[in-house]
């Protein structure tokens, strides 16, 4: 792994303390590193913080997206085993960024990297699988899911050039978590808390407490008031959770 591959994947916003573990932030379905600038600020004064870049999207949108979440968890393994250079990793995924970074949290393992805590935010847990967009993979149905989710200023469909610019990595990472099946087997030894909005419309309490059926190492639900983008309303709050966990 070149120093130009881990430019490509990862975006460090803010120098943080080289010193502790290195925390991971894996953005949503069509979704970017820049969605986690504002987290990242809260969090360097107090942890190494990187966000991944997915390909697909940004100065990374002439690069195919992938379609399939075990490969791209093969993908952000190595670049984290690399970028920590033998600390600890720690993982914060939202939506389809937690089924990444749970999936990258079982390689790490594997790979004898120790993996310091998923934080699961947004997500059901791994082993409750239902259907991702009720209205079919259409682009009109994506478009009307990532509008009723509110995680993207309305505004910007209103701009025809900005939302074909989106399209083509909405439709891989929807494709990418409708197929996503869990393959049940190794739990993981690290302690996983999970993060839900009390009013997400996709995840319930229930589903985001199955979390714990994942791991060995400990669980918590950590619940705020909110729908499926909670964080912005929370991001103090959310950093705070993450920086007493991991400091």
């Amino acid at each position: 792994m070149t120093a130009l591959d881990l430019d490509l994947w990862l975006r460090r916003f803010h120098p943080g303390p080289g010193a502790g573990p290195l925390l991971a932030l894996l953005p949503h379905a069509g979704g970017s590193a820049t969605y986690f600038h504002g987290l990242s600020a809260l969090l360097a004064p107090a942890l190494d913080v990187v966000a991944v870049q997915y390909p697909g999207r940004q100065e990374r949108r002439r690069e195919q997206a992938l379609e399939d979440v075990h490969a791209l968890a093969d993908q952000v393994t190595a670049v984290l085993t690399a970028a920590a250079a033998g600390r600890p990793v720690a993982l914060f995924g939202h939506s389809m960024g937690a089924s990444v970074g749970y999936e990258t949290s079982l390689r790490l393992q594997a790979g004898g990297v120790e993996v310091a805590r998923l934080f699961a935010s947004g997500r059901r847990a791994p082993s409750r699988r239902r259907r991702e967009v009720p209205g079919g993979q259409d682009d009109e149905s994506l478009l009307a899911e990532l509008r009723s989710l509110s995680g993207t200023d309305a505004r910007l469909f209103d701009d025809p050039d900005v939302v074909q610019m989106i399209l083509p990595a909405l439709r891989a990472d929807y494709r990418a978590i409708e197929a996503y099946a869990w393959r049940p087997g190794e739990l993981l030894g690290c302690p996983i808390t999970a993060l839900v909005g009390d009013a997400d419309p996709r995840v319930s309490e229930d589903d985001a407490r199955a979390w714990a059926g994942h791991t060995t190492g400990g669980f918590e639900l950590v619940a705020f008031t909110g729908g499926h983008f909670y964080l912005a309303e929370h991001a103090q709050e959310v950093a705070k959770t993450i920086v007493d966990r991991l400091t």
